[in-house]
């Protein structure tokens, strides 16, 4: 057995793990569920985060039934975007009696002022919401993109609209290329930054650490994603889940390191995969979770040899 899957199997037969001194195990009582503060904003998030792919496709009780569960069980951050396909409609109604005691983050794609103005009015509507707390620019992944965004006529202008009429409280956005989120970041006072954040990216693809360095100088609320990802879908295959676009990671032990290793980077909180069963194990793992060791991180450095990540440096 390689000394790695040695590793590995003592942590699936519950090996006991040691805390480091830069973060306080995240432990709490009964009925509660561990919270950090989101940079300067002053508000406290639940460190895992449900996103509506969770509640996509489902039956309206099924998804009253899903988010009231998160909701008992101590998650009030959540994050929904029209991109997802119903999510927004399954979402609004679920949430709507939790709805002032609930972190409710938007997104849009659209770059130009018009697009995002018509699609963050709709995205209130379907949400039955007046406000968001946080509004993001979605999925920017180019420079162009954000020179769009700040342009004239550019949605940026609907973002600061949106913050002044009370239809947001924060701002911020997400990410797929390092270079365009560290050209956003030098455009705008962001309030959050939305990010992959994963062990495989982190370590085989050296894809997070510039972002995130560069968020934590600004004293930026860091959300992430991506955290239970394992690898990319090659080409001609079918994805495993109808609700992830890449293969999340099933294996436990290795589910549990990886969330770990994310929560473990100045994150406030994270998005697991969109199938529901990701969405509860991530739960499971993160009421308890320790830091990573180095020890860990060796292991992971490792791991992250033999995975194609789901991003990479360009």
């Amino acid at each position: 057995m390689k000394r790695r899957d040695f590793i590995m199997a003592g942590l699936a037969g519950g090996a006991a793990l040691s805390a480091c001194s830069c973060m306080k195990r995240a432990k709490s009582p009964a009925g509660s569920f561990p919270k950090r503060q989101l940079g300067k904003t002053g508000e406290s998030l639940s460190i895992i985060g449900m996103g509506g792919i969770v509640v996509m496709d489902e039956e309206p009780a099924t998804a009253a039934r899903m988010v009231a569960d998160a909701v008992d069980r101590g998650v009030n951050y959540f994050d929904v975007a029209p991109s997802y396909g119903n999510a927004q409609e399954k979402l609004g109604p679920a949430l709507e009696p939790f709805r002032k005691n609930c972190f409710l983050a938007c997104k849009t794609t659209e770059r130009e002022k018009a697009g995002a103005e018509k699609e963050l009015n709709e995205s209130l509507r379907i949400l039955r919401t007046d406000h968001v707390d946080l509004y993001q620019l979605h999925a920017i992944s180019s420079l162009e993109d954000v020179e769009k965004a700040f342009g004239p006529g550019g949605a940026m202008e609907v973002f600061l609209k949106a913050r002044q009429e009370g239809k947001t409280r924060f701002l911020g956005f997400s990410a797929h290329s390092e270079e365009a989120a560290l050209a956003a970041m030098d455009r705008f006072a962001f309030d959050t930054i939305l990010f992959p954040v994963n062990f495989a990216c982190w370590f085989g693809g050296n894809f997070g650490p510039q972002a995130l360095a560069r968020a934590k100088e600004k004293g930026m609320g860091i959300l992430a994603l991506k955290g239970m990802a394992h690898s990319s879908v090659r080409e001609g295959e079918s994805k495993p889940y109808k609700k992830c676009w890449y293969r999340p990671i099933e294996d436990a032990p290795l589910q549990a390191l990886a969330l770990r290793f994310t929560l473990s980077q100045g994150v406030t909180s994270a998005i697991p995969p969109g199938e529901p069963r990701f969405f509860q194990r991530a739960l499971e793992i993160a009421r308890n979770a320790a830091p990573v060791t180095e020890l860990e991180i060796a292991i992971l450095t490792d791991r992250a040899k033999t995975i194609q990540p789901v991003f990479k440096k360009a």
